[in-house]
């Protein structure tokens, strides 16, 4: 009988809590105080009552949870409410720069803005197109990617499965100097060349200081990869008397061909925007130019920097709209990324 009436009590181990909304009750409030002490200090800035809102909604769920729980769960919330409010402060410039970008650049945008060039068009008047400036971007990045790709996936072989002693360690170290050098740097190497050798700007010049830029992210991002393979794989076929070069063709890629596919892909989108070196290497052009060996040629970077530049109101629009196709062609790199990581990832059996 006391056995029975002893489980029937309330246990003392579970303190009060905060109901599940709370949070976003509290987060209401700090918002709506935030905005009443801006207006009656007379402040205008969007950023500074939102800087205030996240101190008092900080505050505000301390001193709640302090109350109502105990201080070890007010830590905890607090902790959970300064991560949410890292989140929104990343998060919301990013889309505040998109919906900007979006709201200006559909002003052009359209059919014939993407299929023409600019031409003779001047660029205080109305028209052109970047037609030319896609063309060398797409020329440029993919010879860049067809240099550095091969390059960068032999170096991570060669560190992961072959590279021991000084030369893996020099190795290693200029691949993480490089990952670091400015992408001017990168121009200036390639235009002391040209100058060398006297040699006009054109669009296979900033190719080379693309792959440049490229080859450290695909070496890093492959050595990750190949590290991730179990060396039970490796051993198993190497126990099967089968050579290490032919292991590691038809065991170690197929395996993390799916990181290694994304890793080079978010290095193109990486070296998509650069502007310096093209500035410096390609030179711009207004006409349509499909050899990249020969002549100047534009580039979506490039261009975007010229027209906005000028200072007119027509070449402004013409950029927004340029960034705007910039910015959907790297997140259409980072979804094809993320569709290829996923069908080749492994499958997991029950």
């Amino acid at each position: 009988m006391s056995t029975a009436i002893a489980d029937k009590r309330p246990s003392t181990l579970r303190g009060a809590r905060l109901p599940k909304w709370a949070p976003w009750a509290i987060a209401a409030g700090s918002i709506a105080l935030g905005l009443g002490i801006s207006a009656a200090a007379g402040l205008h800035s969007d950023i500074q009552w939102a800087l205030i809102a996240a101190l008092l909604h900080i505050l505000g769920t301390y001193v709640i949870a302090a109350r109502v729980e105990n201080r070890r769960q007010a830590k905890d919330r607090v902790v959970t409410a300064l991560v949410w409010v890292a989140f929104l402060l990343a998060v919301v410039p990013l889309a505040s720069l998109v919906w900007s970008t979006v709201q200006r650049g559909v002003k052009v945008l359209d059919g014939y803005f993407l299929t023409h060039s600019m031409g003779v068009v001047p660029d205080s008047q109305p028209g052109g197109g970047i037609y030319h400036a896609i063309l060398g971007t797409l020329e440029q990045v993919g010879l860049a990617t067809l240099i550095a790709a091969p390059i960068g996936v032999l170096t991570a072989i060669y560190l992961v499965e072959y590279g021991r002693g000084n030369l893996a360690r020099a190795v290693t170290f200029f691949v993480d100097v490089m990952t670091g050098i400015p992408s001017i740097v990168a121009g200036l190497f390639i235009l002391s060349l040209m100058l060398m050798f006297d040699m006009q700007p054109f669009g296979f010049a900033g190719s080379l200081a693309l792959a440049i830029l490229m080859m450290p992210v695909v070496v890093r991002s492959t050595e990750e990869m190949l590290k991730l393979v179990p060396n039970e794989l490796r051993e198993a076929s190497l126990a099967l008397g089968v050579p290490k070069w032919r292991t590691i063709l038809k065991v170690v890629l197929p395996t993390s061909m799916g990181g290694i596919t994304t890793g080079i892909m978010l290095s193109i989108a990486r070296i998509t925007g650069e502007t310096a070196p093209v500035l410096l290497l390609v030179f711009g052009s207004k006409f349509i130019n499909a050899n990249p060996f020969e002549g100047a040629q534009a580039s979506l970077p490039l261009y975007i920097y010229q027209q906005y530049g000028s200072g007119e109101t027509p070449a402004y629009d013409r950029a927004w709209a340029a960034s705007l196709t910039l910015i959907a062609f790297v997140m259409i790199l980072n979804l094809v990324a993320r569709g290829i990581a996923r069908w080749k990832a492994p499958k997991t059996g029950r």
